[in-house]
């Protein structure tokens, strides 16, 4: 049981505790940061497995990255592709969906691909949206190397 941030040894508490609330291996220092980034962005915690999913393929995701415009829940600046975890399934407004569809305009014009992900399919198919996403950074690296 190794921290997945700085792969310092856990103590059996750490281990419980990082797991318990995160569902990843965390020293308490790195719990900390979590703890203050959820604080400050409103992290979903979707949005931390998926992140040290990615991470521990080989995948070189940023945990809430700002696009210039506001926080990204997860970017892969190589492949420029924004992931946003969506967490509210009450009925969408006209504005939140025009909001949206801004949102993903501003980082297309900045060339980026914005996709939003449900927190439940992360929940209950972690390991199925990692591959999707492997396939969706693949078609961008194509993308990249015609332009």
């Amino acid at each position: 049981m190794t921290c997945l941030e700085c792969k310092k040894e856990l103590s059996y508490l750490d281990h419980k505790a990082s797991m318990e609330t995160y569902g990843v291996e965390l020293c308490s220092k790195h719990t900390r940061r979590l703890d203050k980034l959820i604080k400050v962005n409103n992290t979903p915690l979707g949005a931390i497995r998926l992140y040290y999913a990615l991470k521990e393929i080989g995948v070189y995701p940023m945990l809430e990255w700002w696009d210039g415009k506001k926080s990204v829940d997860i970017a892969i600046s190589r492949v420029k592709l924004n992931i946003e975890i969506e967490t509210e399934y009450q009925m969408l407004t006209h504005e939140q969906a025009m909001n949206n569809l801004e949102e993903t305009m501003h980082s297309f014009k900045n060339g980026f691909t914005t996709i939003r992900i449900p927190h439940v399919v992360i929940k209950h198919y972690l390991h199925e949206t990692v591959q999707s996403i492997i396939g969706i950074i693949e078609g961008l690296k194509v993308n990249i190397k015609v332009i």
